[in-house]
């Protein structure tokens, strides 16, 4: 395959290029694009040295079979037609496109085949947050419908890029210093914080972020399923976690939900054990992995139908370039 990556620069750009790399991906040839101020520099894959290429409206993508495009929603935006005029096909890590009609939005794992319908020659790739949480829903809803979730995010600085994740190490280090934190790309000081505010608000007090996670959740599913979500950015680097409360259509039993989780595809189970202190998945083990991780699956004890279960993943890998090579490789193996 001839594969181009546009944002090459960034985090999850960086991130595409580890995960080309860990799951053999076959390219046969590859381009990396970025903004004129990225481009020129150079960036190591399989032991070559590849410059990146400033994305321009002349740029020639008729060579390229997949692009992996993680450079924001208004570049991709702009540039689809770019990059598809040729037959490429755009996996697209922004939300430019996530909720068009025309565009599938994929999690391999649960609806892999809608991949196959693509109009326009793009796939979107869901938001992290969804990404996860979708994986661990799609196993019990195999047990039984799901009619409604709540969840409450604990989002690492990852999902700001890296810039953001820089700034919760220097706020860290000038506070250490007994200087004033730098504040640049949250709302807040991040380091010893939790700030309850991920993306901008909207007119009915939900952010942007926690209305993703309801928007995209019903599509990728194809359910008529209710999200209520709360997003909150924590002082973890990278690896976003999750606590869920689902309400099914009938009775599901601790046991059931924890062999659906143990033969689910995509997901680790951490068992219950005897020391339930050490029995349950955290962002700093899951960082730098693939799986989605699951733990604490226990009954809602205020609804009869009602389970709660912990989900942790990392961010930029499956919550972005991971999930975009698999949607990648679905394409390939069809």
């Amino acid at each position: 395959m001839n594969v181009a990556i546009v944002g090459a620069s960034g985090a999850v750009g960086q991130e595409f290029l580890r995960v080309l790399e860990e799951q053999n991906f076959p390219v046969d040839k590859l381009r990396l694009f970025g903004s004129n101020r990225s481009a020129g520099s150079t960036r190591k894959f399989r032991s070559q040295t590849y410059e990146i290429e400033e994305l321009t409206h002349d740029s020639d993508f008729s060579d390229i079979d997949i692009a992996f495009t993680s450079a924001g929603a208004g570049v991709s935006k702009e540039y689809a037609p770019v990059i598809t005029a040729h037959g490429t096909i755009m996996i697209d890590n922004s939300s430019a496109f996530r909720m068009d009609a025309d565009v599938p939005l994929v999690v391999p794992e649960v609806n892999a085949k809608d991949a196959l319908d693509r109009p326009r020659n793009i796939i979107g790739n869901p938001n992290c947050t969804t990404i996860q949480m979708v994986v661990a829903l799609n196993a019990i809803e195999k047990l039984s419908h799901i009619r409604r979730v709540h969840v409450a995010t604990y989002q690492a600085a990852s999902g700001a890029g890296a810039a953001a994740m820089d700034e919760l190490r220097e706020q860290h280090a000038e506070i250490g210093r007994g200087e004033e934190a730098t504040v640049k790309k949250f709302a807040h000081q991040l380091a010893y914080n939790v700030i309850p505010h991920v993306d901008i608000f909207t007119d009915n007090g939900y952010t942007k972020e926690e209305m993703k996670m309801y928007n995209e959740t019903r599509k990728i599913m194809h359910s008529d399923i209710e999200v209520s979500a709360t997003c909150v950015r924590v002082p973890v680097l990278r690896a976003h976690s999750e606590a869920i409360w689902v309400e099914t259509d009938r009775d599901i039993s601790v046991d059931e939900a924890l062999e659906a989780f143990r033969q689910a595809e995509g997901i680790i189970l951490i068992e219950p054990g005897e020391d339930m202190s050490k029995s349950y998945p955290m962002p700093l083990d899951a960082a730098g992995s693939d799986p989605v991780y699951v733990g604490r699956v226990r009954k809602d004890i205020t609804n009869p139908r009602g389970l709660s279960f912990w989900v942790v993943a990392d961010q930029i890998k499956k919550g972005a370039a991971l999930n975009a090579v698999q949607i990648a490789q679905f394409l390939i193996a069809q």
